[in-house]
C-alpha cells in the first residue's frame, strides 16, 4: 500500500512537472502570438491613420474642384452670355447698314446723279477750289513777306532813333502800316510851318531807311490840336496849317536827302484825327503832330491780285 502510494505520487508528480512544462511553452507562444497581433494592429492603426489623413486631403481637394469647376462653369456661362449679346447687337448693326446702304443705292439710282456731267461740273468746282487755295496761299506768303518786311522797317527806324526823346518820337505798326509820329515841337515852332533845323537830323535818318525799303509808299500827315489859329497869322485855319507843316517835310525829305517824290504823299488832317483829349495840355500837345506812314505800295498789291485772277 505503501509502496503502490509513494508510486503513484511519484507519476503524480511526474504527471504535474509534465503538465507544467507544456502550459509554459504555449504561454511563451501565446505571448509571442499576442506581441506580434498587437504590432501588427499598431501598423494597421498606423496605416488607417494616414488613410483618414489622405482621405481628408482627397475631400479637400475634391470640394476645391467642385468649387473650381462651378466658378468656371459661372465663368464660362457668363462669357457666352456677353458674346451673344455681342453677336446680337452686331447682327442688329449690320442689318441696319444693310438697309442703309440699299436705300442709298435706290435714291442714287432714282436721282442718277453720278452721270459724265455731273462728275465735269465737280470736277471744274474743284479745280476752282485749288485755285482759290492757291490764291489764299499766295496772299498768305506776301502778308508774311509784308509782316517781315515791316520788322525790318521798324528796328530799323528805331536804332536810326534810339538817340531822340521817346516822348517827341514814337513807332507803331498798325494793321500792316508803319506809323512814325513826330511831335510838332521837335519839328516845327508855334504857328509855324518851317521846320527847325535840329529836327533834320530826325528827317534824315528816317530818310535813310526809307531810301533803303524802296518798295513802301509814304504819306505824311499833318495833324493840330482844336485851337483856333490867332485872327491875322500866316494861316487861315487848322487845315491850312496842316496842310503846309506835311508839306514842308515832304520838301525835305525829297531836296535834302533824295526822297523818291513819286513815293510821297503830302495831307492834312487839321484836328479832326486827334490821339488824345483835347481839353487838357498834355492832350493837346500829343495832339499837334505829324505821321510819317511808311506803307506797302499799292500797285503792287493790284498786280498781284490781277496776276491771280488772270490765274482763274
Amino acid at each position: 500500500m505503501y509502496k503502490l502510494s509513494k508510486g503513484l505520487a511519484l507519476l503524480l508528480m511526474l504527471a504535474t512537472f509534465t503538465s507544467s512544462c507544456v502550459s509554459k511553452k504555449k504561454f511563451v507562444d501565446l505571448e509571442a502570438s499576442k506581441s506580434a497581433l498587437e504590432m501588427k494592429y499598431e501598423q494597421l492603426s498606423a496605416e488607417n491613420e494616414e488613410c483618414e489623413d489622405d482621405k481628408e486631403t482627397l475631400e479637400t481637394q475634391l470640394e476645391n474642384m467642385k468649387a473650381q469647376m462651378q466658378m468656371s462653369e459661372a465663368q464660362y456661362q457668363s462669357n457666352l452670355n456677353a458674346k451673344d449679346e455681342k453677336l446680337r447687337i452686331v447682327t442688329e448693326e449690320l442689318e441696319y447698314n444693310k438697309k442703309t446702304n440699299t436705300n442709298l443705292l435706290d435714291r442714287l439710282s432714282d436721282l442718277s446723279v453720278v452721270n459724265k456731267a455731273g462728275a465735269e461740273s465737280i470736277k471744274k468746282s474743284l479745280e476752282s477750289l485749288n485755285q482759290q487755295s492757291r490764291y489764299i496761299q499766295d496772299l498768305s506768303k506776301d502778308a508774311q513777306r509784308k509782316d517781315s518786311l515791316n520788322l525790318a522797317l521798324v528796328m530799323n527806324l528805331k536804332r536810326s532813333l534810339a538817340d531822340v526823346n521817346d516822348s517827341d518820337i514814337q513807332i507803331d505798326v498798325k494793321k500792316g502800316v508803319v506809323f512814325i509820329s513826330i511831335s510838332d515841337k521837335l519839328l516845327f515852332r508855334s504857328g509855324s510851318a518851317t521846320v527847325n533845323s535840329e529836327a533834320k537830323n530826325v528827317l534824315a535818318k528816317v530818310a535813310k531807311v526809307v531810301n533803303d525799303h524802296s518798295n513802301f509808299d509814304i504819306i505824311v500827315e499833318g495833324h493840330t490840336d482844336n485851337k483856333k489859329v490867332i485872327e491875322g497869322a500866316t494861316f487861315r485855319d487848322n487845315w491850312d496849317l496842316s496842310v503846309q507843316r506835311a508839306t514842308s517835310v515832304v520838301r525835305i525829305l525829297q531836296n535834302d536827302y533824295d526822297v523818291n517824290p513819286a513815293r510821297m504823299t503830302a495831307g492834312g488832317r487839321s484836328e479832326y484825327l486827334p490821339k488824345a483829349d483835347n481839353s487838357t495840355a498834355d492832350g493837346r500837345a500829343t495832339n499837334r503832330r505829324t505821321e510819317i506812314i511808311v506803307t506797302p505800295r499799292l500797285d503792287e498789291f493790284f498786280s498781284l491780285m490781277a496776276n491771280s485772277a488772270d490765274g482763274e
